[in-house]
């Protein structure tokens, strides 16, 4: 497919070249072709020497202004002026157009079965035949029209995506590069093993995750732990005397390091002031070290003291997690009672609704609004059936209900409106006569009160649907082929505010 040429598009107008000749169903006639692109006549003109060009060919020729006629010279006809092709020089041939658009034709693209006449290939099947090959603008590959969705969504690497996480579009090419970056990309904590966190909110995230692994504030003095931070005191405190032997080996680093400078320290003192520098070094250098001596007391007993308000507040942390546990217990037995009580509010309310629609006296009126809607909906399958509210022929009679079809069912589907009558399974049943077998009137109420639509039966005793019901409801029976959908389609007075009404009528002889 990919050595295909694309396939031009149609043109009702002028502006294009004559149509390719292998088009036509039967043979081809020269008197057929245009004298200049060498192609069927499309809008052909006759010029004053009598040839036939293509409207758009005989314009494009004579766009730089006069030419002769190339037709004649080939011919040997040519004279002046007549052969001399411009402006205004030539008229529309209607008796050439009318034979050649009805000249029998098949359309030229492969792998289609499309027959007409030349005139129906132009108006309605010329760029608009699935085969036609075209070509992709992304990634320049050629391909048929009726694949063109399908690769513009599957198969074109150039095609571009939207990120279903932060919604910004991007090449598929890049789709690595864009979850590198993408701020709304899900994100694991190697901590807590929380999913999707938003890149965005990671770094937040672990400043407070319990359980992200940090290192030991004493890292600096050698210890190179990593631990969970709800475990970091239980760490400091398990590992005190590790964490101030490895802080005195920092402090007496710094005091070898104090040490090696001395004698620099006093060869530079005894250049400046003499001999009697030595003791004074000395001294300050033991009052140093009686000072690092003291911080490492400090910090002993500092580090004792914190030990020991941390088990106070991990005691307490015990306790206030084993109320927060009981309260959460409490809180989820409440959500759980609230739900079950939404639950029996939805159902009383439903159950209440169908108690208003509800009549029982054999005669029930269903008023459908949003027609244009619902008809929609039952035309792309969504909802293609509607059940009516119930309604009965007494108190403890039969219950029924009706079951319409606004876009046909059966041998109706997509050219009638089918209606149905149902028998229910109702509370009174055992004490009713059955199978049942009252005679059903079903109604489309003209809302001017002239011609109601209006369909009877009387019930098949014999069939399954008029039987006592031993499920919610029997199998729907009645009238595929109710009302032609042409009457709703065309200008009438059963709908009227977007509102149609039903109307069934159950007859209560012998009842």
């Amino acid at each position: 497919m990919a050595a295909q040429e694309p396939s031009p598009p149609s043109s009702l107008e002028g502006n294009k070249p004559g149509f390719p000749k292998k088009i036509l169903a039967n043979n081809l006639e020269d008197k057929h072709l245009c004298n200049s692109c060498q192609k069927i006549l499309r809008r052909p003109l006759q010029a004053q020497c009598g040839h036939r060009f293509c409207s758009f060919c005989f314009n494009k020729t004579v766009s730089s202004g006069p030419q002769k006629c190339s037709a004649c010279i080939k011919e040997d006809l040519f004279e002046e002026p007549t052969s001399i092709l411009k402006q205004g020089g030539a008229f529309p041939d209607n008796a050439a157009r009318r034979e050649v658009e009805a000249l029998a034709a098949v359309c030229p693209n492969e792998g289609c079965t499309w027959t007409g006449t030349i005139k129906e290939f132009e108006a309605s099947h010329e760029g608009n035949c699935d085969f036609m090959i075209i070509l992709c603008p992304s990634c320049k590959e050629l391909m048929r029209a009726n694949e063109q969705e399908r690769h513009n969504e599957r198969e074109c690497p150039e095609r571009t995506l939207n990120c279903k996480y932060c919604k910004e579009p991007f090449l598929l090419k890049n789709i690595k590069a864009h979850d590198e970056i993408c701020p709304k990309y899900p994100m694991i904590c190697e901590g807590c093993a929380k999913k999707k966190i938003p890149r965005e909110k990671y770094v937040d995230h672990i400043k407070f995750c319990s359980k992200f692994k940090a290192p030991c504030r004493f890292h600096v003095v050698g210890c190179d732990t990593s631990v969970e931070k709800e475990k970091i005191h239980d760490h400091e405190r398990q590992c005190s005397y590790e964490h101030l032997n490895l802080l005195l080996h920092f402090i007496m680093g710094i005091k070898v390091s104090l040490e090696s400078l001395q004698p620099q320290s006093l060869e530079v003192m005894s250049q400046l002031g003499g001999g009697g520098a030595a003791p004074v070094e000395k001294t300050k250098v033991a009052e140093l070290m009686n000072t690092f001596e003291n911080i490492v007391c400090v910090l002993n007993r500092e580090m004792e003291r914190s030990c020991t308000t941390m088990e106070a507040y991990n005691r307490q942390h015990r306790l206030d997690q084993d109320k927060i546990e009981i309260l959460n217990n409490k809180v989820r037995q409440l959500e759980r009672t609230v739900s079950l009580r939404d639950l029996s509010i939805v159902e009383m309310e439903g159950k209440m609704r169908e108690m208003s629609a509800a009549t029982y006296d054999g005669i029930f009126v269903w008023k459908i609004s949003d027609f244009t809607k619902k008809r929609q909906d039952a035309v792309a399958g969504r909802a293609p059936a509607m059940f009516s509210p119930a309604f009965y022929t007494s108190k403890y009679g039969y219950k029924m209900c009706l079951r319409i079809y606004l876009n046909g069912d059966g041998t109706g589907r997509g050219s009638h409106l089918s209606l149905f009558f149902v028998v229910m399974r109702g509370h009174s049943d055992a004490l009713l006569k059955w199978p049942f077998n009252q005679k059903v009137t079903l109604m489309l109420l003209d809302q001017n009160n002239r011609e109601h639509i209006i369909d009877a039966f009387r019930p098949d005793i014999s069939s399954s649907s008029f039987q006592r019901p031993v499920s919610d409801m029997n199998i729907a029976s009645g009238c595929p082929l109710f009302c032609p959908l042409s009457k709703l389609d065309s200008k009438n007075s059963y709908i009227r505010d977007d509102t149609i009404f039903i109307k069934a009528i159950v007859d209560l002889t012998g009842l």
